[in-house]
């Protein structure tokens, strides 16, 4: 049985949702839940950009939900070519031409009507903003750096519900800062936690950094066309997340 995570056909989940949300799909409801999908993965980092463009929270806000909204309405992705390479770098583009003609700027009851994908009241919005916005003054760097952390936080996620399924959620819990760079405590002192020895606690974590690299590139795959990008992409993450 292949491996879920390890190498796949290329061009799967995000330009999937893609295709699903074009207008001319036979099912509505499935090109619905392709925006929401779209929307979780990508409305924080395409948030960032906007507030970093100068609008306000609550224009920010507005405008992300809208763009999501307008795609599906109008067929935005209907020109998205899966083979043009990187998923975050089409999106990008498209909120850019979006920003740019922004007529309905003044309309903000049509920003998507009363959809709405995020419970943004539920999220300290600005709070996490400001503290991204320390980092740089420039829109695209934010925006990478925002899908460089969530697509981390989605694979560290991914992995630790393997974990807990496997009975290991307090193997995770603890060995987790191997994986996030994070300070690690001693490993006596890990082995003694867990019960285990020294060299059970080297080799838990060679595996866990294993599994977490796979699934890393699984997420990556996702969004890009070929495995050079894919390479690519990985390269650019960790640049990115080290600030160079």
């Amino acid at each position: 049985m292949k491996d879920p995570s390890g190498p796949r056909q290329f061009a799967t989940t995000h330009w999937s949702l893609v295709d699903a949300a074009k207008p001319d799909e036979a099912s509505q409801t499935r090109a619905r839940e392709a925006l929401e999908e779209l929307c979780r993965a990508y409305w924080y980092p395409l948030y960032t950009f906007v507030r970093s463009r100068g609008y306000s929270a609550a224009d920010a806000q507005d405008l992300t939900q809208a763009f999501f909204a307008r795609i599906i309405e109008t067929g935005g992705f209907a020109s998205a070519d899966r083979r043009r390479g990187r998923f975050r770098s089409y999106l990008l583009g498209a909120m850019k031409h979006f920003l740019a003609n922004e007529w309905h700027r003044a309309q903000t009851q049509k920003r998507g009507g009363q959809v709405q994908f995020v419970a943004w009241d539920a999220l300290d919005l600005e709070a996490r903003y400001a503290g991204a916005s320390k980092q740089s003054d420039n829109p695209e760097y934010l925006f990478d750096r925002e899908w460089a952390l969530e697509t981390i936080a989605g694979a560290l996620h991914k992995l630790r519900e393997e974990m807990v399924q496997a009975g290991k959620s307090e193997q995770f819990d603890t060995l987790k800062g191997t994986l996030t760079g994070q300070e690690e405590s001693p490993r006596e002192e890990i082995a003694a936690r867990l019960g285990i020895s020294e060299g059970a606690v080297k080799v838990a974590v060679h595996r866990l950094r294993q599994r977490y690299r796979k699934l890393l590139r699984a997420a990556i795959a996702e969004t890009v066309s070929n495995e050079a990008d894919l390479d690519d992409e990985m390269r650019y993450l960790v640049a990115v997340l080290r600030g160079q």
